[in-house]
């Protein structure tokens, strides 16, 4: 699962990074408003940390900048503000989660991973006769599993979410393998000729296509 932080406090993010990484998720940061807005535009996250107190664009403001084209990924605030009033306007704007600074560590996890398990119970991907089920972590082809290894899955899975979009290789590299340095992105070529070959997609299940010298795009 992919985990967005958007905070400016830097032992912040280097404490939540740390310890969301070691809890196996792939987690992108950004320490002002508008850049968090600009990954949350050009990416896809599985759920986002947010601050209310940024620079640029403040928290509140983000959350409904996001929720104006997101109304699904989970949010959660992360901030020292706790007035009634003040968790009743986050809620509003969008948050669906308010967490109080200091907070513990463990009791962020647990959140993240109800909100998780909340978004994978209604989450099914579809590609043309393919099923991806995120709550029982399985694809179906005409309702036979197919079995994919966990990266496979995670390849075929962010194409789906990508659907009708262009994903080049250097951003599979850097949204699937978390890569942010130059990398040889024939290893990506290499796991999608696997699902081809396991899907046994025919020519007329084209979905997806290799778009010479760029990437690759999902399409029904």
């Amino acid at each position: 699962m992919h985990i967005l932080i958007v905070e400016d406090e830097l032992g912040i993010v280097q404490f939540l990074e740390q310890g969301l990484r070691e809890e196996g998720y792939q987690i992108t940061t950004a320490n002002d408003g508008s850049k968090g807005f600009e990954l949350t535009q050009n990416h896809t996250f599985d759920l986002i940390l947010l601050d209310w107190m940024l620079p640029k664009i403040n928290g509140l403001d983000l959350c409904k900048a996001i929720r104006i084209k997101d109304k699904k990924t989970p949010i959660i605030f992360l901030t020292a503000k706790d007035t009634v009033q003040e968790t009743i306007e986050g809620l509003r704007a969008g948050a669906n989660d308010y967490i109080k600074k200091p907070f513990s560590f463990e009791e962020l996890v647990e959140r993240v991973k109800i909100h998780f398990r909340n978004k994978a119970t209604d989450e099914i991907l579809t590609l043309g006769n393919i099923t991806v089920d995120l709550s029982k972590h399985i694809v179906l082809k005409n309702d036979e599993e197919i079995n994919l290894t966990q990266r496979e899955f995670e390849l075929l899975t962010y194409l789906i979410r990508k659907k009708g979009k262009v994903c080049t290789r250097n951003e599979i590299l850097k949204d699937v393998w978390d890569i942010n340095f130059e990398y040889d992105t024939g290893v990506i070529d290499v796991f999608m000729n696997a699902i081809r070959k396991k899907l046994n997609l025919k020519i007329e299940e084209d979905y997806i296509k290799t778009i010479r010298g760029i990437g690759y795009i999902a399409n029904d």
